[in-house]
């Protein structure tokens, strides 16, 4: 407690946020407020039980196998549900935890060794050279793009992308993305130990994790199930287009694109008469300068109808994409 106050009186905000979250930690409520990120809807502060958290670290724990000495990095920002599980995972697990000012290229010891890290997609394409430094890094909080993959795929840590949502406490499954072996071929998303998985009647991820909620959790992720342990992720069901009667997943249309743009990007729609939904593209860019031709990877129906170019999208306050709010600045 002591630690905690003398953080929140005299520390860098970022530090504050970890006092203020150890005292919550510490009180006498079982429960702590967390906020969600606003990705997909308006973000709001939901309770999370701290036990439900004891056995996420548990699992993480467990699934990497971490042990107690264990030195990890902690360069998230400690207010979203992702930075508050470093921490818990660090008391509940006995780890030795480095924590380090949140930004894009985080600022570290480069003589130290770490076994455990989580960063953002961003992060961990500025941080790709110093990774010799980590034994194992998760990403989350957006889509790795085969930019970054490309850039790890022959680094020695293995990384792991990740998925889950403020609401199943941070991760709930894992897929790797390098150092693959034969086993790893069709590189689904497996998920961590005592959770599994199913479908509801939209072919939208359920997910069954006990010892974290009280109940199933129902999601807006389109996925296919490959047993109860292991999915491939299709895009979110709040983003399906439809064109002239043919349904088509934005997401699966930008991992077309990634590799042909350099620019940030997403595929969206606007109301069309004729179409219902028309297929449009968004760009961060200041000037369009975009060549048709890298459509040509595309299916009829998925070719964008026209390009919007915008200097700076709009984002969530934990630096996700608001692919709504973006558009709806645009049109």
């Amino acid at each position: 407690m002591e630690v905690a106050y003398s953080y929140v009186k005299e520390g860098e905000p970022y530090q504050q946020e970890l006092g203020n979250f150890l005292l919550d930690w510490l009180d006498d409520k079982d429960f702590v407020m967390v906020q969600t990120s606003g990705s997909t809807g308006k973000p709001k502060k939901i309770k999370i039980k701290k036990m439900a958290m004891v056995y996420s670290s548990i699992a993480t724990g467990d699934f990497f196998k971490l042990e107690p000495g264990d030195k990890v990095l902690h360069c998230l920002p400690s207010n979203f549900i992702a930075g508050k599980m470093m921490i818990v995972r660090a008391i509940v697990l006995g780890l030795e935890l480095d924590m380090v000012e949140p930004s894009l290229l985080p600022y570290i010891d480069y003589d130290k060794k770490y076994h455990f890290c989580a960063f953002t997609p961003m992060q961990l394409k500025n941080f790709a050279k110093f990774l010799k430094q980590i034994k194992i890094v998760i990403v989350g909080g957006g889509r790795v793009s085969d930019e970054i993959i490309e850039l790890i795929k022959d680094k020695k840590p293995h990384v792991y992308e990740t998925f889950g949502m403020t609401e199943t406490v941070s991760h709930i499954a894992v897929r790797k993305l390098n150092n693959l072996c034969d086993s790893d071929s069709n590189n689904y998303f497996q998920t961590l130990p005592g959770i599994k998985v199913s479908t509801d009647n939209r072919s939208c991820l359920i997910i069954d994790a006990p010892k974290i909620s009280n109940h199933k959790v129902v999601t807006n992720d389109l996925v296919k199930i490959h047993s109860e342990t292991n999915f491939e992720w299709i895009g979110r069901y709040d983003n399906i287009i439809n064109s002239g009667g043919v349904k088509l997943y934005p997401e699966q249309i930008e991992m077309k694109l990634r590799s042909k743009i350099t620019e940030q990007f997403f595929i969206s729609s606007i109301p069309d008469d004729t179409l219902g939904d028309k297929v449009v593209m968004v760009v961060e860019t200041e000037e369009n300068n975009i060549n048709s031709d890298i459509f040509d990877v595309l299916d009829k129906y998925e070719k964008p109808k026209k390009v919007y170019t915008i200097s700076k999208f709009i984002e969530t306050t934990s630096g996700k994409i608001h692919r709504q709010k973006t558009l709806e600045q645009l049109v």
